[in-house]
């Protein structure tokens, strides 16, 4: 036992290398599976090929934005001194965010490769059986998720490691750990910048082909989405992956590390005497993220049918609750065995069997959050239901009821997350947030598997779509699709609302090394900052929007263009240019994805160095509620809309008649889907990278504007002069009386 106390740290990367291992045990195994016939092969390397032609154009934009951001941050880790305060920092940040990109990039490139294979091998497997489909299919999404864990955990462990040799650090609340901590931000920052233009860009790309492969395929011309004759069929099958794969692969390979690194920073300011030299805080999140990881592969073992008849949702279900059992159960014995029994954070005083509290409180809110975007999001559930009722009045009614759908799925998730807010606070006080969320992230690994499943499904149905294979195989693929719908949903929630408690842990980090007491909204620049941060979210929105409907116009012209100048294509005779679709595609998302980067990434650093950190932090206020909401409606509503269609392909009866595809309420159904691509696939899931990357790019810089207790000024930055002058009068009985005036002159703000 003294063993492992003196060298738990070390176990941490460890078992970040031990998912790696089982990941490439997974992938040798979905390689073995049989890729189907030469045609089958044939567009499966058209899908794989336009995927890795996206990255290397992302790669070449995204390695130029590192270089600068590195640069810029390795001067500033050479600044010692501001305004007289001594800056504990190093220009090492600067590898930290190079280890950090790079490691981001390799999650989401990892991920795109599992799903290009396994989307044809799911198809061959949904030839011989719907069980088998879902192995195949849900083994190349746990590829994926023990990639990113694995990654997250070797990288951040291993870094953590390094700097406490590097540092030579004395104990766990000497400068030196502060100092060590501090760094650990650059590969946070890495992760979260690759994964913002990942996601955007990815996000861009997959919609501007959906859309366009629907309007002119679906609606104009009448043939299935996934036709062999469509030219933008294959740029939408790229896209699940460059988006929903890659994207979302480096999004949460960023979520993990941010909670992580908050739950540390927040740890390194709890003084302990235990026998892991005072740092049980700050390992605890990394042990059980580790740990996640071994029980996130214990539960891919309950992901399994019986048969044709068997209900797929039930058994990834069954999967993500078993991990999530046993990782409540696990943590019970950790915190006992690491933690002492009384800890202190800022004067909040709490008990180890507390942190365990907020452990399960956090577990809790990502279990209800799954569930309420799963019903808000499923087939045969009240709100899709809706949505097809009402699509029989026409596309506006469809609209209309999708919107509702999307604002109302916002009440429960946020009454849930403001319960575990004030519960894990009550229980740890700002640690128990923060260790709430690594809860939370703890099983990253089986919710990105189940996730990854659904494009990989997508995909597979595509290909079979394409090849004209049986009607039973499509059936299959479709099954496992409208699942991976919903997963798809909660994935997002479940991304959503572990932003929301790690942008609350790093917003108090960065209260802590900003110097800062409160935010005070009484104050004008700090209400005015408030007012600006929730605007962000709709801005970055907006841009999102806009690029997926400039692209996807393009797209529609090229596919229209084809139809009309390629004879044959429609009979079969001629193959349509699918390259020309997947350029469009591309070029589209590396162009468009750069302007909401650039609000993420520089509107932190011009309030905080500007107006100070008290108004920063009014931003981020701002920023964070704002983010929350509009990502669960938009993600909510278009997973609804998306669900709706599907449901007119298996038949739905309204008012007593059925209806069908090609059917006027199936069409107002496509309206629907199309709306709700880009809410739910680019500017949706976007807004939980943007509301971390912003608390992080202010975490970063919060030691060069923060400010000190002997500070004369209003924490905001603005510091009020005042002139006082002393004035003798008469009054009319000859009584002298004396008048002292105080003037407030001049507002200036500080450097």
């Amino acid at each position: 036992m003294d063993f492992l106390q003196n060298n738990l740290i070390y176990a941490v990367p460890l078992l970040g290398l031990v998912g790696i291992l089982v990941m490439a045990v997974k992938s040798a195994w979905v390689n073995k599976q049989d890729a189907g016939d030469a045609n089958m092969q044939e567009l499966a390397g058209y899908i794989a090929d336009g995927a890795m032609a996206f990255l290397r154009a992302e790669w070449k934009i995204l390695s130029i934005f590192a270089v600068l951001a590195a640069s810029l941050l390795a001067y500033s880790g050479t600044v010692t001194e501001v305004n007289g305060k001594a800056i504990h920092s190093s220009w090492i940040i600067s590898i930290a965010f190079i280890i950090g990109a790079v490691f981001s990039a390799t999650a989401g490139y990892i991920g795109m490769k599992a799903a290009t294979k396994a989307n044809v091998r799911t198809t061959q497997a949904a030839r011989t059986s719907l069980k088998q489909a879902l192995k195949v299919s849900f083994t190349g999404g746990t590829v994926m998720g023990l990639g990113v864990a694995g990654l997250a955990v070797l990288g951040l462990g291993g870094l953590f490691i390094v700097f406490l040799k590097y540092f030579n650090v004395i104990s766990a609340n000497s400068h030196e750990m502060k100092t060590a901590i501090e760094v650990l931000t650059g590969f946070s920052l890495g992760a979260e910048s690759i994964a913002l233009f990942a996601r955007v860009g990815g996000g861009i790309y997959t919609k501007a082909a959906d859309v366009g492969a629907d309007l002119v395929g679906k609606v104009e011309a009448g043939i299935p989405e996934d036709d062999v004759r469509n030219p933008a069929t294959i740029a939408d099958n790229v896209g699940d992956n460059v988006g929903d794969v890659a994207g979302m692969g480096a999004d949460l390979f960023g979520s993990y590390v941010a909670t992580i690194l908050a739950t540390m920073v927040l740890g390194q300011e709890i003084t302990v005497t235990d026998n892991f030299g005072g740092m049980s805080p700050i390992l605890l999140p990394m042990v059980i993220c580790g740990l996640g990881i071994l029980f996130s592969i214990i539960g891919t073992w309950f992901v399994t049918i019986k048969d044709e008849k068997s209900n797929v949702q039930n058994a990834l279900n069954l999967g993500n609750w078993s991990s999530i059992i046993i990782t409540g159960i696990a943590s019970f014995f950790l915190v006992k065995w690491m933690l002492p029994q009384t800890l202190n954070l800022r004067g909040y005083e709490f008990s180890s069997i507390n942190v365990f509290y907020a452990i399960v409180v956090g577990l809790v809110v990502g279990t209800i959050m799954s569930i309420v975007t799963e019903y808000y999001t499923a087939m045969g559930k009240g709100p899709v239901n809706s949505i097809i009722q009402q699509s029989s009045t026409g596309h506006a009614t469809n609209i209309i009821a999708g919107l509702s759908v999307g604002m109302k799925s916002t009440v429960i998730p946020i009454l849930v997350l403001a319960g575990g807010i004030m519960a894990s606070y009550y229980f740890a006080g700002l640690y128990g947030v923060a260790i709430a969320a690594a809860g939370m992230m703890a099983t990253t690994a089986m919710q990105l598997a189940i996730d990854a499943f659904g494009p990989i499904a997508d995909n597979a149905g595509g290909i079979a779509e394409m090849s004209q294979l049986p009607p039973e195989v499509r059936e299959r693929t479709d099954n496992l699709d409208a699942v991976g719908n919903t997963t798809a949903a909660t994935g997002k929630g479940f991304a959503i609302a572990s932003a929301a408690l790690t942008s609350l842990a790093l917003f108090a980090a960065f209260v802590g090394i900003a110097g800062i007491s409160a935010i005070d909204i009484y104050k004008a620049p700090v209400l005015a900052g408030l007012f600006v941060g929730g605007m962000i979210p709709f801005v970055f929105s907006a841009l999102c929007i806009q690029a997926v409907g400039k692209a996807a116009m393009d797209m529609v012209q090229e596919v229209r263009r084809q139809f009309r100048e390629i004879p044959g294509i429609m009979e079969y005779k001629a193959k349509p240019e699918y390259e020309k679709c997947v350029a469009i595609s591309t070029q589209a998302s590396i162009r468009e994805m750069l302007m909401p980067g650039a609000i993420a990434l520089i509107t932190p650093v011009i309030v905080g160095f500007v107006f100070g950190p008290e108004v920063l932090g009014g931003l981020l206020a701002g920023v964070t509620v704002s983010g929350v909401l509009m990502g669960i409606f938009q993600s909510n509503a278009g997973g609804a809309w998306d669900n709706a269609k599907k449901s007119f392909e298996k038949g739905v009866e309204i008012n007593g008649e059925m209806y069908y595809k090609k059917s006027e309420p199936h069409k107002a159904s496509v309206t629907g889907d199309t709306v709700g691509d880009p809410f739910k696939d680019t500017s949706g899931p976007s807004m939980n990278i943007l509301i971390k990357l912003m608390s992080i790019v202010s975490l970063v810089i919060a030691p060069y504007i923060a400010i000190s207790a002997s500070d004369a000024t209003n924490n905001t930055g603005m510091e009020v002069k005042k002139e006082i002058r002393v004035q003798k009068t008469v009054d009319s009985l000859g009584n002298e009386t004396i008048d002292t005036l105080v003037n407030e002159t001049d507002t200036v703000i500080k450097n």
